[in-house]
């Protein structure tokens, strides 16, 4: 019987194609729909928004980190989608006792296609994954060139030269939470996204999304903010408080999606992002 791996090492078997899949993660419930596979998917997260209409003909299942048992057993599961970063571990591991759990691991843009053409194995989708995941690293190759990869644990350095004919990458930080203040740091998806929007995060050096003294920013370097629609809802006012302490700095409200969902809505990402690279904020 086929056999799968997941990026944490752990196998599972199926001996055939799921016919009753649940996701927990948002943006590949997202991608099972455009993989076609709306007569598989039985159970979601009261976070998958992505198609809006699931959430009125698929089983709410509780949310990413609080998922609820006794709606999972009834619906029989032959595969559970989940992710390492968005959904408790221990639950994960107490639902892999019962069924087949594929976790995924993403760093980058390219574990997100790895984990799309996955997925795609997994599901008896291999072609039409492929067809999406090749689409999506044609629209990203069409962005301009990436910073160069800084190795986690260290901080970019504004001074740094850049390459001959363009301009230095803006010193910038993407918030995600207020109260506290927290930021996307250098071992994250967002890290990667920001470093293909041409944009140096001055939190590189940090793991995870850790929180900040905002009072620390007002002596920075920072040139550039960007304040996430998801999961916090950034607002306009928001701005004000930012700018309250980097006046000088180019500060917008983003897609937080297009910076953080890693399935079929990149496809859509790299359009936004040459959009942000344009205009670069007020």
């Amino acid at each position: 019987m086929p056999t799968f791996t997941d990026p944490l090492g752990k196998t599972i078997v199926l001996s055939q194609p799921p016919r009753r899949i649940i996701s927990l993660v948002p943006s590949q419930t997202e991608l099972l729909f455009t993989l076609g596979l709306e007569q598989q998917v039985a159970g979601i997260t009261k976070f998958c928004v992505r198609p809006s209409s699931w959430s009125h003909t698929k089983t709410r299942i509780g949310g990413t980190k609080d998922v609820h048992p006794e709606r999972i057993h009834p619906l029989r599961p032959d595969l559970i989608l989940a992710n390492k970063e968005e959904n408790d571990r221990a639950q994960v591991e107490e639902l892999a006792r019962h069924y087949p759990v594929w976790v995924s691991e993403i760093k980058d843009l390219e574990d997100a296609l790895g984990m799309i053409r996955f997925v795609g194995n997994l599901t008896a989708r291999k072609e039409q994954a492929e067809t999406l995941a090749t689409e999506i690293a044609h629209r990203f190759s069409e962005l301009e060139r990436p910073l160069p990869a800084v190795p986690i644990g260290t901080s970019p350095s504004p001074d740094a030269p850049a390459p001959v004919g363009t301009p230095p990458a803006p010193l910038t930080a993407y918030f995600i939470w207020r109260n506290p203040w927290m930021v996307a740091g250098g071992d994250t998806f967002i890290n990667d996204m920001l470093r293909r929007c041409g944009l140096a995060n001055a939190f590189q050096h940090l793991d995870r999304y850790p929180s900040i003294d905002t009072a620390s920013l007002a002596g920075s370097n920072i040139q550039c903010v960007l304040l996430s629609s998801e999961p916090y809802p950034f607002r306009e006012k928001h701005i004000r408080e930012i700018r309250s302490l980097l006046p000088d700095a180019a500060i917008r409200l983003v897609d937080g999606e297009l910076f953080s969902w890693y399935g079929s809505r990149l496809l859509e990402a790299p359009a936004y992002f040459r959009q942000l690279i344009d205009n670069p904020g007020s």
